[in-house]
């Protein structure tokens, strides 16, 4: 039984947390399935942009605490050594943008994985929660790292430990996300971010996100060498040559994402 929907469209891989009847929590069958999907499309060549977000009313409710007490199941440790860590490690070694659309509630788990995409946008009656304090665990799925860095020791520390609901509205102020979308026309304006990006230079956002990746643990010093490297192989590609003539000859660009 699968536990996504997936399709593509013009570049852009879209997958769908598929278990509405339970608010797309995550089950191990769930986790291990969405490894393998973003896998397949990151050995896709066609696929410029992979857009995740939640059948239903949900995006997900993070994950399903029936398998984390069921004496037969994966415990804790396997949960985030197989599911979550290799999800949250696989999205931000991803060479392509990954958008998260956050559909409606993204909690725990679910909360985290959005936030550890490229770009986050919420529908305006979404929300966020750090769920864990509430049953007495912390933050995982990388919440503890992206969290701070996101909005900042204050906010990051009360939203963990206060368990408090944020909507997409506050999400979007404190910078969680990059937007926050009427949920009347959440569908087509995620689909139109997704489209935008899957016709620009995606050579490039790869070396951005290698560059953002290491920004946290660099000295300005080692940045600084970083970003020359990385200028240098982005000045190298078929993109960038596109681009420049484009500007000239006051046409549109045709990106390859080579």
């Amino acid at each position: 039984m699968s536990f996504l929907k997936t399709n593509t469209e013009q570049g852009i891989g879209i997958i769908k947390l598929n278990r509405p009847d339970k608010l797309n929590s995550f089950n191990r069958a769930m986790a291990l399935e969405l490894l393998e999907v973003l896998s397949h499309f990151e050995k896709n060549p066609g696929i410029r942009c992979i857009v995740l977000t939640g059948e239903g009313k949900s995006f997900s409710a993070g994950q399903d605490l029936a398998e984390v007490t069921d004496p037969a199941g994966p415990g804790m440790a396997k949960i985030l050594k197989e599911h979550y860590n290799p999800i949250v490690l696989k999205i931000r070694s991803l060479e392509v943008p990954v958008l998260a659309a956050v559909n409606g509630v993204a909690a725990g788990a679910g909360a985290n994985i959005a936030l550890c995409c490229d770009i986050v946008v919420a529908a305006d009656t979404a929300s966020f929660i750090q769920a864990f304090s509430k049953i007495g665990l912390i933050p995982d799925s990388g919440g503890t790292w992206f969290l701070p860095r996101l909005i900042g020791w204050q906010k990051a520390s009360a939203f963990a430990m206060l368990g408090d609901k944020i909507s997409s509205d506050e999400a979007a102020g404190t910078g969680m996300i990059y937007r926050s979308i009427p949920s009347v026309d959440f569908e087509k304006e995620y689909l139109a971010i997704a489209r935008k990006l899957a016709a620009m230079p995606t050579r490039s956002f790869a070396l951005i996100k290698k560059a953002l990746n290491l920004s946290f643990t660099n000295t300005l010093d080692q940045q600084l060498k970083l970003e020359d490297q990385l200028q240098q192989e982005a000045a190298g590609t078929h993109d960038f040559t596109e681009g420049i003539s484009a500007f000239l000859e006051k046409r549109d660009p045709l990106f390859t994402g080579k």
